[in-house]
């Protein structure tokens, strides 16, 4: 079957389109109701800047998950990269600092994005599907991941990536609405709207299996890592990101 065809297969809705995310806000929009509460929306085009994001990250109480948090972790990178890294939420670590990826998960990502010569300083901006950590490092769940995708959508917005990889079944669910498991789809392109989207397994994952050996999913993110750095050499080559 084609990579085509597989992706016909999962009949996928404009969710990853920003430009369709909601409405203008009425001119009468409080933009500082919006960490409230998740019934007040957040409009497309509402921030300006991360920062103004991180201050109502901060402070944000759409879900319980801001009863706990030490900071909310909203993302870190080139403000104006080709790739855009999505994560499914924030570790231990990342509470504490405030920074995206850096304890273990972190460290085995950078060594995969320096393999084939990309950073998180000058090539990507990593970011998660919720900015708060769920208890005991759990999956956020859906009402949690709901509530926090107006921030996402509008980081995407922001940055305006080409490439955007999902790490992990959330990220996979959350921003293209497929629900198969990671191990079906990793390694496809997905192309929606004027992205491009590539699922991979988390870092996470690559941890619980150290092998190497051929077929393993360490071996298989080598496949899907180069693949990444091949079509961002294609589309540095034909256009002028």
């Amino acid at each position: 079957m084609s990579a085509e065809n597989q992706i016909d297969l999962f009949n996928l809705e404009p969710t990853g389109n920003t430009a369709a995310a909601s409405p203008p806000p009425p001119s009468n929009f409080d933009p500082d109701l919006i960490p409230t509460s998740a019934t007040v929306p957040i409009p497309t085009g509402i921030y300006t800047s991360m920062e103004a994001m991180k201050g109502h990250c901060n402070q944000c109480q759409r879900c319980d998950l801001g009863q706990n948090r030490t900071h909310a972790v909203v993302g870190e990178g080139n403000l104006q990269a080709a790739i855009m890294v999505v994560g499914e939420g924030p570790g231990q670590t990342e509470d504490e600092t405030g920074r995206p990826f850096v304890g273990r998960s972190g460290e085995l990502l950078d060594k995969i994005l320096a393999a084939v010569n990309l950073t998180r300083e000058q090539d990507v901006f990593i970011c998660n599907i919720v900015k708060c950590r769920p208890p005991q490092n759990r999956e956020p769940t859906q009402p949690e991941a709901d509530a926090c995708k107006g921030y996402l959508l509008e980081q995407i917005r922001m940055v305006n990536p080409r490439i955007i990889l999902l790490t992990g079944k959330t990220a996979l669910r959350n921003l293209l609405g497929i629900k198969e498991g990671i191990t079906k789809v990793r390694g496809q392109w997905i192309e929606q709207g004027d992205r491009l989207y590539m699922p991979i397994f988390h870092p996470a994952y690559l941890l619980r299996n150290p092998s190497k050996a051929v077929g393993s999913p360490k071996w298989l993110m080598w496949q899907d890592i180069q693949a990444v750095r091949t079509k961002l050499d294609e589309l540095r080559a034909n256009t002028s990101i």
